[in-house]
């Protein structure tokens, strides 16, 4: 199970937006490793996700969920594997079946990733995962000091 505590941050009815804090990507090297250059270069952008609650939640309230990642690895050789398992047999087709030059089996290779990507595209948006709450944390109430405390 993965688990991320989010943030409600609007209500629309009965559907709720949550927002995961960020995360650096690598906090042991202070900014001098690759990754943490590239999240500068592409910004930090929050998006929100949105989830529908059995119970009522307020703005700013803290919500744990969780998603089985038994289906991440299937996932995963949808979008990553697919393009370039078919982008190698359309060119393996076009070198082998029809003998063709060169530059008609990059062209192969190039039509086989697009298909891959569009049908990985496609395979994806019709998955569904199965996010369960684990803790809905309740709201902290700000402490101020009072004089004579």
């Amino acid at each position: 199970m993965i688990e991320q505590t989010l943030t409600v941050v609007a209500l629309d009815g009965h559907i709720t937006y949550l927002e995961a804090q960020q995360k650096q990507a690598c906090e042991g090297c202070n900014g001098r490793c690759g990754s943490q250059v590239f999240s500068k270069l592409f910004g930090t952008a929050k998006k929100t996700f949105p989830y529908k609650f059995e119970s009522s939640v307020e703005i700013g309230q803290k919500v744990t969920l969780s998603l089985d990642d038994s289906h991440v690895v299937k996932h995963a050789f949808a979008v990553y594997m697919l393009p370039l398992l078919l982008s190698l047999v359309f060119a393996f087709v076009a070198a082998q079946l029809f003998m063709t030059s060169e530059g008609w089996q990059i062209l192969a290779a190039a039509i086989g990733g697009v298909t891959g990507f569009f049908i990985a595209k496609t395979r994806v948006k019709s998955l569904k995962h199965d996010i369960k709450v684990i803790k809905i944390h309740p709201i902290s109430i700000p402490l101020t000091q009072i004089d004579g405390d």
